[in-house]
Order: C-alpha cells, then structure tokens, then sequence
C-alpha cells in the first residue's frame, strides 16, 4: 500500500461529469487492453460505503477499500472495459481516449447499465 499521488494515474485518467452518474473516470489517451490502470487507495473498512470496494482475496478474505483517489469515481456498467484484479484495475480491452472507464459492480447490479448493450 502506498501513500503517494499517484502520478502515472494523472497521466492516464481525468475525472469529469459522466452521462452514467455523477462524476466518471476518463480515459486522456488512449490505453491498450490489459493495462494497469491504477490502483484503489484507501483505508480498509469491514462496513460498506459509498466508495467502498469489496475484494475477495484468497489469502485475506473479504476486505473493504475506503476509495480515496480519483479511482472511486469508476462507473458501474453492464459491459464494462475494465475490471479490478484485487485492488488494482486492468483495462478488458483497448479504451479510447476521452471514452468513460467503467466496471461490472458486481452480481447485485445484473441487468442496471444495459441501455447501453447495442
């Protein structure tokens, strides 16, 4: 875990208003598929929240992520083009740039973001 700004994530991602909810991730150039986003930095939590990420990690168990950088904004979508390996997201496939990062939130939000499917 560290504590520094992640800078290459500054480089790769801007925060903006999104047409899904809220505030969305954005990719500023293009990133190829199974590239290493960034990582979700945050306290752990065993209660959920608004930015929390469950992970279920083989050694550790479940474990919450408190999301503190700009990662906890990521968008839930049906077809995602990211994914998160533990607490670090990977690219599925090539994102454009200027194209929303988004990932399946999981299976309690099955069949929500399908307005998209073409």
């Amino acid at each position: 875990m560290h504590d520094h700004h992640d800078s290459t994530l500054d480089q790769l991602i801007e925060v903006r208003d999104s047409s899904i909810h809220g505030l969305g991730v954005f990719a500023r150039r293009p990133i190829a598929a199974g590239v290493l986003i960034g990582c979700y930095e945050g306290p752990r939590v065993q209660e959920d929240g608004t930015y929390v990420l469950w992970i279920d990690c083989e050694e550790e168990g479940v474990y919450g992520v408190d999301g503190q950088n700009e990662l906890r904004y990521v968008n839930h979508a049906a077809r995602p083009n990211a994914s998160f390996e533990g607490e670090e997201l990977i690219s599925l496939r090539p994102i454009a740039a200027g194209e929303e990062i988004t990932f399946h939130y999981g299976e309690d939000w099955d069949g929500i973001g399908e307005h998209d499917a073409a």
